[in-house]
């Protein structure tokens, strides 16, 4: 009978086993969603930093983990809308469907930019809900990550306490980088340069640069020999200080423009896992300061 007691007060001083699967769509979103819920939560992330998040194929491996997700954890905005749909209907997973607890959309819980006045798919990719890559500012995922955490609550009474206590951590340790990424980032404020692809809306708007042109003419449409002549001639004119691209964008739009305006080339990680020093949430952005920085020089 003792040693009944001894181990049933073992059991009961053993942390609480993972509970919560969660499905995220792409890195950033797992890797927060790991840092609200420790040992609590599985993690699954369907797409890598090198994959373009627009065009994913909904393979049965993803159709597969979906089906035993507690939580479907994507970015939303449209950014997934050619494959995600196709992987909850294929799951038949009714705790993930859209409007349920289990589905969760970080951009609805951000100020969205890029808003488009009208829509019309000749002016290419384009989100009826606005850009969807909120991921590069980095003060977007202290509004997620609360929302994010008292959904995994909702969904996790039991473990409750520990989503709360690790959230709260991370947030105390996120306000305190956001003062330190902002404060070796201020020589970027006012800084003119070239994107390949719209994706850094919100990485601007924090930082303050500004985006002079694009290498691509629509976005998601590859760029054209005439487009990439015409980039040139605004970076005669609007002296742009580099020209940026995201770790999966291909290579050479930037190099010819790079060659053709003699600016340097920033390959930026996008999210986690982009370069080999964006190991985790705080590494992208010390990364992605720190290259931009570099470049400025």
């Amino acid at each position: 009978m003792k040693n009944l007691l001894l181990v049933l007060l073992a059991l009961a001083a053993m942390p609480a086993a993972a509970t919560l699967k969660v499905f995220a769509t792409v890195p950033e979103w797992g890797a927060l969603a790991q840092e609200i819920g420790g040992d609590q939560v599985q993690v699954f992330t369907a797409t890598t930093a090198l994959q373009d998040p627009h065009r994913i194929d909904a393979k049965p491996s993803l159709i597969a983990r979906a089906r035993s997700a507690d939580l479907l954890l994507a970015t939303g905005a449209e950014l997934e809308v050619g494959w995600l749909p196709v992987v909850q209907r294929e799951a038949g997973n009714n705790r993930i469907q859209s409007g349920q607890a289990g589905y969760f959309e970080a951009a609805r819980y951000v100020a969205m930019l890029d808003i488009p006045a009208r829509l019309d798919r000749a002016d290419g990719d384009v989100h009826a809900g606005g850009n969807p890559h909120i991921q590069t500012d980095p003060r977007n995922f202290l509004k997620v990550g609360e929302a994010l955490a008292q959904r995994m609550k909702e969904l996790d009474p039991a473990n409750a306490a520990g989503y709360d206590s690790r959230w709260r951590a991370f947030a105390e340790r996120w306000r305190a980088n956001l003062l330190r990424w902002e404060k070796a980032a201020a020589p970027l404020k006012g800084a003119a340069i070239i994107t390949q692809h719209k994706a850094w809306t919100y990485m601007l708007d924090w930082l303050g640069m500004r985006e002079v042109g694009t290498l691509e003419p629509k976005p998601g449409v590859e760029p054209t020999v005439a487009h990439l002549a015409q980039v040139r001639q605004q970076a005669a004119s609007n002296h742009p200080r580099m020209v940026i691209r995201a770790a999966y964008n291909s290579a050479r739009p930037a190099e010819w423009l790079s060659a053709e305006a003699k600016l340097p080339i920033v390959v930026l990680p996008f999210t986690v896992g982009g370069t080999p020093e964006a190991k985790d949430l705080t590494a992208l952005f010390d990364d992605t300061v720190a290259r931009l920085l570099v470049a400025l020089k």
